[in-house]
């Protein structure tokens, strides 16, 4: 019997790349998406559904169990991205990402334990980011977000192993989608003082978008690990250097790691 797997977030980029990779594969697939009446030439199912809303989120999964019976897998692909300096990002912008990339992922993953506890069985794939390995300048937000979100991961991942269910937090590196189109810019103060740096380092991260990985090496990497009996609690997928770069954090002096900073965003 095919296995079932629900994609949130899933009307672009790898998140629409998962799901049509999968679906060709002979999964069942169901993708969500804010406003899915746009996206009416997708080749898998595309149903309603705000990660900050719980009752699209309930609504989205008894639609998928009664018509399947099951859900096998969850894959939290939706998220949002936020640059800006710290000290002039708005609140109300912060709590916004915290709200998708954290507590949303946690309502989705609420909603679906009881059907996978029923199931004695299910994978749920928490998508984090290696950004979230290390407070990266001028994202330091969106870094804040999916660490908080890897830590989750990793302890949902103990509490219900007794259920048989695997919880694996996987981490791109930068992939070329368009993220940036729907990323919060902070607009800088009028005397900002971080405006140099900023309008640098925001051309050097839109420059890595541009230049990464394409989405199909994701898409690929996620089917691998859906077919693994005992996945691992974590996969790094990007570059060399971004696979890496959290055990030079980690080997290296906070101090000698600081300066490569420096030199690496020109601070």
């Amino acid at each position: 019997m095919n296995k079932v797997v629900l994609i949130t977030g899933a009307s672009s980029g790898i998140g629409k790349s998962i799901g049509e990779y999968l679906h060709k594969k002979g999964y069942i697939v169901y993708g969500t998406s804010r406003s899915p009446e746009k996206y009416s030439n997708s080749i898998f199912t595309l149903l309603k559904l705000d990660v900050n809303d719980i009752d699209s989120i309930k609504k989205a999964i008894n639609q998928i169990v009664e018509k399947e019976g099951k859900i096998d897998v969850l894959i939290n692909n939706a998220g949002k991205g936020i640059t800006g300096p710290l000290e002039e990002t708005p609140i109300i912008e912060m709590k916004k990402t915290f709200d998708t990339n954290f507590f949303g992922v946690m309502q989705v993953c609420n909603s679906v334990l009881p059907q996978m506890r029923k199931q004695n069985k299910g994978l749920i794939i928490n998508i984090t980011s290696i950004a979230g390995d290390m407070g990266l300048p001028y994202r330091g937000i969106y870094s804040a977000s999916k660490a908080a979100l890897s830590v989750y991961t990793e302890a949902l991942r103990l509490e219900t192993k007794q259920f048989n269910i695997d919880v694996v937090d996987v981490a791109p590196g930068d992939f070329a989608t368009n993220i940036a189109a729907g990323r919060f810019h902070t607009p800088l103060f009028e005397k900002s003082a971080y405006k140099k740096h900023y309008s640098k380092v925001l051309e050097q991260i839109n420059d890595e978008v541009d230049e990464g990985l394409q989405p199909i090496i994701m898409a690929k990497a996620i089917a691998k690990i859906i077919k693994k009996s005992s996945p691992k609690p974590k996969y790094r997928i990007g570059s060399f250097l971004q696979r890496i770069a959290y055990k030079i954090k980690f080997l290296l002096p906070d101090t000698v790691f600081e300066k490569i900073m420096i030199k690496q965003y020109e601070l």
